[in-house]
């Protein structure tokens, strides 16, 4: 059986981490939308490969390509912001620049899951999820 994260975005952030420091070109996880959301907003930036979605219903797998073969991992720290104990919402103006525009952040809006700098543009405020460098 298993186990339920508390915090499944947390939970997605920690085993791309994890594979990523032990050299794993692949990985599958329980699938949920939220979590297809950000890594395919991972892949948009072009921090991740491949995104996709196999199974149905309650067996659906998320599965996510850190690297090609000959290609190293295209980052190297993916942190988890906002968590569920101590949510971090900022103004347009306040989104947080990483790495000097090297890196970015995930926001959630309203208008749905986008980059920090999309947010910026269309003067968007809401929760930090991640950061990426």
């Amino acid at each position: 059986m298993a186990l339920l994260s508390t915090d499944p975005i947390a939970d997605l952030l920690t085993r791309i981490r994890n594979a990523a420091m032990a050299g794993k070109r692949q990985i599958a996880l329980p699938y949920s939308k939220q979590k297809e959301t950000i890594a395919r907003q991972l892949q948009k930036s072009h921090y991740v490969g491949d995104v996709s979605v196999s199974g149905e219903g309650i067996t659906k797998t998320l599965s996510i390509v850190l690297a090609k073969d000959d290609e190293n991992v295209a980052f190297t720290e993916i942190t988890r912001v906002s968590k569920p104990g101590r949510r971090v919402y900022v103004k347009a103006a306040e989104i947080p620049r990483i790495k000097n525009g090297r890196g970015i952040v995930l926001i959630s809006t309203s208008h749905g899951m986008m980059t920090g700098h999309e947010a910026r543009k269309q003067k968007l405020g809401g929760e930090i999820i991640c950061s990426i460098y």
